[in-house]
């Protein structure tokens, strides 16, 4: 590993960019460049002077790269991808399939452990920031439960939900935390709640000509899993708000484990994030591991890790004396 850690980034949509923007913040990191699976005279970086490769050339690669970070999807994409690549780079994914998390580790940790590289898998916020906290909230109050709320964030599945529904022209929706069972969770009431006390659903509309916004509104608030489930309104909008005010992609929520230490005694713990851009948050937790991910592969570590393998000074710049000296 040279001076400078030298960083490929892999995809490039809204969460390559965002690397591309967070590698930038980074003096110690190094940006060699993007690689996609388009034309790559067809990729505009947000920086003119990223150089862009088709997919293909990281062959040609191995050696002048330490470490790549994945971009793509985690339906289709990184299930193929992070083994694949894992097999000849160290390399960082988001991989947010919670329920597979096990499935995609035993795969990536076979391909890196074989070839002696290093595999970080599913960094982020949740999976990720989120995941550390339930696991500190755990093991400090192991009597006790913990709650996470997502939001209020744009949801980008459930608003591509609404946009298949026949006579819409354009949607987003937005997760909302139940403020209510937010207070219940931190006045340390510990309680047990549904799905429809924990969040609810707010949806932003555009009508296509002619469309019965009455039958639109009804096949929302009964969509199975999407929406039934939940406390759901719906705005109808025009094509010029919903392009003037939810262009961006805010996200958030809370983690908060509530518990006694002794009869009568409660104590709370809680994380919060307030996101602007969830594509730059995530991007900006993935730089960090993709840091932590060299260091690890230059005292010749391998296989797969997750965040709960690695030590949070890893992913800082800095010494340890400066951490020490300045954090501790």
């Amino acid at each position: 590993m040279t001076e400078r850690i030298r960083v490929g980034i892999v995809g490039y949509g809204n969460l390559g960019r965002g690397v591309e923007t967070s590698i930038g913040l980074n003096p110690d990191l190094e940006l060699v460049g993007v690689f996609s699976r388009r034309d790559p005279v067809t990729v505009q970086t947000a920086a003119a002077s990223t150089q862009v490769f088709a997919i293909a050339a990281l062959a040609d690669f191995t050696d002048k790269i330490d470490v790549l970070i994945l971009c793509g999807g985690s339906k289709s994409d990184l299930p193929e991808q992070t083994p694949e690549l894992a097999a000849r780079f160290t390399v960082v994914d988001s991989f947010d399939t919670h329920a597979k998390v096990p499935e995609h580790f035993a795969a990536v940790d076979a391909a890196a452990a074989s070839a002696g590289t290093v595999a970080v898998i599913s960094t982020g916020w949740d999976p990720g920031l989120f995941s550390l906290n339930r696991l500190f909230g755990e093991a400090i109050l192991p009597q006790g439960n913990t709650y996470t709320f997502w939001g209020r964030g744009l949801s980008q599945g459930h608003s591509d939900a609404l946009r298949r529904i026949p006579g819409v022209a354009g949607a987003v929706q937005y997760t909302l935390p139940s403020e209510s069972a937010i207070e219940r969770v931190r006045a340390g009431e510990n309680p047990a709640l549904t799905t429809r006390e924990q969040h609810d659903r707010e949806c932003f509309v555009v009508l296509e000509d002619g469309a019965d916004a009455d039958a639109i509104r009804e096949a929302i608030v009964t969509m199975p899993d999407y929406f039934e489930p939940y406390d759901t309104t719906v705005h109808f909008i025009t094509a010029e708000e919903l392009a003037r005010d939810h262009a961006g992609m805010p996200h958030g929520g809370f983690v908060i484990r509530s518990g006694e230490t002794s009869e009568g005694v409660n104590q709370t713990i809680e994380y919060r994030l307030a996101l602007d851009s969830n594509p730059e948050f995530t991007s900006s937790v993935l730089v960090a591991y993709a840091r932590a991910a060299a260091r690890l592969a230059a005292t010749g570590a391998t296989g797969a890790f997750t965040p709960f393998d690695i030590a949070p000074g890893l992913l800082s710049p800095k010494t340890p004396a400066q951490l020490r000296a300045e954090l501790l």
